[in-house]
């Protein structure tokens, strides 16, 4: 049975498809049954151009584990990137 879980968000960014970088400007991130993940249930993940449609997509499916794991990657990276810890300590470099 599917889930129907879907969330819609805007993003700002670039991904590279097998034609090149292409501007990315919504992502849809759902939990249900993969299609190629090997797990009973997954996140997936597509980041997509709306006017391009999706052939201007990237499309992920990871393991719910994976997907935590990502958050935390992800939040590690902008807290030790936009700490005020970085700032002084590139500051002091200058």
């Amino acid at each position: 049975m599917c889930t129907g879980i879907v969330e819609n968000t805007r993003v700002s960014g670039c991904g590279k498809g097998p034609h090149g970088w292409f501007i990315l400007d919504h992502a849809i991130v759902a939990y249900d049954h993969p299609d190629h993940a090997q797990a009973e249930r997954a996140v997936m993940i597509d980041l997509v151009n709306e006017a391009a449609g999706f052939e201007s997509r990237i499309a992920v499916e990871l393991t719910p584990q994976s997907a935590r794991d990502l958050v935390r990657a992800i939040l590690a990276s902008l807290s030790r990137g936009e700490g005020d810890g970085t700032r002084a300590r590139n500051q002091d470099v200058q």
